[in-house]
C-alpha cells in the first residue's frame, strides 16, 4: 500500500491523491471553527476567477494568474475534506463544488485565449480558449451526471503513483512561468475535444453494457 492509499472499514483500499491528503491535513485546524465548506468553495471560485482575469490581461500578469489558479485548484479539494471531517456534507455543497471546479477551468482557458490574442495566434487564441473551455465544461457535466445517476459523490479517476488524471492541471503554473503557454493552449484546444469524445464513448459503452446485463436472464 502506497503513501496515497488508505484502508476503509470494510478492508478495501481507497487510493487518495497526494493533494487531497495535504488538503485534509491543512483544513483539520478549521474543523473547530465557524468556517464552512461552502465558504472554502467560494474562496476557490474567487481565486480561480481572479486568476483567469489576470491571464486575460496578458503580460506579466499571467504569472500571478497561474499562481492563483493553482491555489484555487488545490483549495477545491479542501472544502470536501472539511465537509467530511465535520459531517457538514450537503447536496447544495456537492453541486456548488462541482460547478465551481467547472467554472474555474472554463474561465481559465478563455482567459488564456484572450491574453494570447495579441500574439501570433490572433483571433485563434480566444477560439482555442473557448473550444477548450466548452469541452472542459462538457466533461465536468458528463461526470457530474454519471455520479448523480450512480448516487456517488464522484466517479473514479484514472490514478497513478498518488496522482489523478485531473492533477495534470497543476502543470499550468510551470508551463506559464517557463513561457510555454501558447503551445499549451494549442494542444489543449485540439486535444480536449477529442478527450471529451472519448469520455462520451466510454460512458455510452458502459451504459450499454449495464443495460445488456439487466436484460439478460
Amino acid at each position: 500500500m502506497t503513501l496515497a492509499d488508505e484502508t476503509s472499514p470494510d478492508g478495501s483500499v481507497q487510493r487518495i491523491p497526494f493533494d487531497q491528503r495535504l488538503a485534509r491535513l491543512l483544513v483539520r485546524p478549521l474543523a473547530a471553527t465557524p468556517v464552512t465548506p461552502n465558504q472554502i468553495t467560494a474562496l476557490s471560485l474567487l481565486l480561480g476567477l481572479l486568476g483567469a482575469w489576470l491571464f486575460a490581461r496578458g503580460g506579466s500578469a499571467i504569472h500571478w494568474g497561474a499562481l492563483l489558479f493553482v491555489l484555487a485548484t488545490f483549495i477545491d479539494h479542501a472544502d470536501g475534506e472539511l465537509a467530511r471531517m465535520t459531517g457538514r456534507t450537503s447536496r447544495f455543497g456537492h453541486v456548488f463544488d462541482h460547478l465551481t471546479g467547472g467554472t474555474i477551468h472554463v474561465m481559465l482557458f478563455i482567459g488564456i485565449g484572450v491574453g494570447l490574442m495579441e500574439g501570433p495566434l490572433g483571433l485563434w487564441g480566444p477560439i482555442l480558449g473557448l473550444s477548450t473551455g466548452v469541452s472542459v465544461a462538457a466533461i465536468f457535466l458528463l461526470r457530474f451526471e454519471v455520479a448523480r445517476r450512480c448516487e456517488e459523490d464522484s466517479i473514479q479517476q484514472p490514478y497513478f503513483a498518488g496522482f489523478e488524471i485531473e492533477d495534470i492541471m497543476y502543470v499550468v503554473a510551470p508551463v506559464t512561468w517557463l513561457g510555454g503557454l501558447l503551445p499549451f493552449l494549442v494542444l489543449a484546444g485540439i486535444g480536449t475535444p477529442f478527450f471529451l469524445a472519448l469520455e462520451v464513448w466510454t460512458h455510452r459503452r458502459k451504459a450499454k453494457a449495464v443495460r445488456a446485463d439487466v436484460r439478460s436472464p
